[in-house]
């Protein structure tokens, strides 16, 4: 009985010295923290974006026909008439005579802020210049006039107020700031804060119309312009080529980032699937039905019933997957995944013929003999690991990919042949 006393008299002793040292650790704590500025305890840095607005009508104005120009932001690339139409983000398009393969000629540039996609028929370039788009006359490579506009159809992509002006991008800051001493658990808040994170192959097209990469956002079927954004189709009749006449939307969902003519299809990649629509009359596309994937980026190319469709892991896609996915779409009513094939980090990809090129980004560009879809993940005829690969157009005869450092053409077959021609420098 006395033990057990003695046993808890001690551990009372102890806990009461625990006490007293907290105690005394605490006072010491206020009479550091009262002894420090009242607004300026500690700093820190931090990095936010701040929007640029400009006034609209320094922006959105007539395009300009230029000297050629430094390629050093390439987007989309067009491929018409053995000529190249290469995108600079948001600044315009280099025109590249592509007639002799070996020695490609850059001509000029069509100046033309806030362009990101393009598509070409007859003798006719259509782009978005911001909220408008703009007709391009292209019959003189050498001297590409702009023809015709309509003012903002792309409103809604754009936010615009009269005070403000156009909101076009924003700019990193940073900036160093104070922590209040009397805030614990501080964030840092601003009205005009935004966090950013990093980051077609030949199907049926019109005739006269040209031929864009599998990432494409604008492309012609018939006598029909298709533009998507991130939720909707938006159609023109170009019946006239160069008189536009604006037409139905259509609202996709979202999440939608390439479109892919093939047949009397309409087949659109999106973060959550592949969505495909009947496009017998297009005019106006009937959606048939959704191949739903995990949440991630993915282009999608077409040939006969079958859709090869890339997974790709990254910040902005919001996955760790990587893979390729081939699907039978002999039932456009039901699309049924085929098989999946694992891929470093693809992006671009097309197909010719039993030729499947898929662009891995800095892990290369790889060649698959696509005979058998089963054994695609088999028959890997090259692996080019040298190259950085972000899409590709094949042709017949001829394979363009564009990468970080240059558009570069190849001539290829689907067993060893890969010979290099020549290389459009960024």
């Amino acid at each position: 009985m006395n033990m057990r006393t003695n046993r808890m008299t001690t551990n009372s002793l102890k806990a009461l010295s625990r006490l007293i040292a907290s105690g005394i650790l605490y006072l010491l704590m206020l009479f550091i923290l009262g002894s420090c500025d009242d607004k300026a305890c500690d700093t820190e840095m931090i990095t936010y974006y701040e929007p640029v607005f400009v006034p609209r009508s320094e922006v959105v104005k007539d395009a300009e026909f230029a000297a050629p120009q430094l390629i050093e932001n390439p987007g989309k690339i067009y491929y018409k008439d053995e000529y190249l139409f290469i995108n600079e983000i948001d600044q315009g398009i280099h025109v590249i005579d592509n007639r002799d393969r070996s020695n490609p000629v850059e001509i000029g540039f069509v100046v033309l802020p806030g362009n990101k996609d393009l598509a070409a028929k007859g003798n006719f370039l259509y782009a978005d210049n911001y909220t408008d788009l703009v007709v391009l006359d292209i019959s003189d490579k050498t001297n590409i006039t702009e023809v015709n506009r309509i003012e903002g159809v792309f409103d809604a992509y754009y936010y615009y107020t009269e005070a403000d002006g156009m909101l076009i991008s924003y700019t990193e800051v940073q900036e160093e700031i104070e922590i209040d001493c009397d805030n614990e658990d501080w964030m840092y808040y601003t009205d005009d804060l935004v966090f950013a994170s990093a980051e077609s192959n030949l199907a049926r097209n019109s005739s006269g119309a040209g031929i864009g990469g599998s990432l494409a956002r604008f492309t012609i079927t018939d006598n029909f312009l298709y533009t998507v954004n991130e939720y909707r189709l938006k159609l023109f009749d170009i019946t006239v080529t160069d008189s536009p006449i604006e037409g139905n939307s259509v609202d996709l969902g979202w999440g939608i980032e390439t479109i892919f003519p093939y047949g009397d299809k309409l087949f659109f990649g999106a973060r959550s699937g592949m969505h495909i629509y009947d496009n017998s009359n297009p005019a106006e596309p009937v959606f048939i039905s959704t191949y739903e994937h995990i949440n991630t980026c993915d282009p999608v190319v077409v040939q006969n019933d079958l859709a090869y469709v890339t997974l790709r892991s990254g910040t902005e896609c919001e996955t760790f997957t990587n893979q390729l996915d081939v699907i039978d779409i002999s039932d456009v009513s039901n699309p049924e995944l085929v098989i999946s094939h694992d891929m470093d980090n693809p992006h671009g990809l097309g197909i010719r013929g039993d030729c499947l090129f898929i662009a891995e980004g800095e892990y290369g560009l790889k060649v698959f003999n696509a005979a058998d879809p089963l054994k695609i993940g088999e028959n890997l005829t090259a692996h080019h690991k040298e190259i950085h690969a972000l899409d590709v157009i094949p042709l017949d005869d001829v394979l363009f990919m564009i990468g970080n450092d240059g558009l570069h053409q190849y001539q290829y077959d689907c067993n060893d042949l890969f010979t290099y021609i020549s290389t459009i420098n960024f």
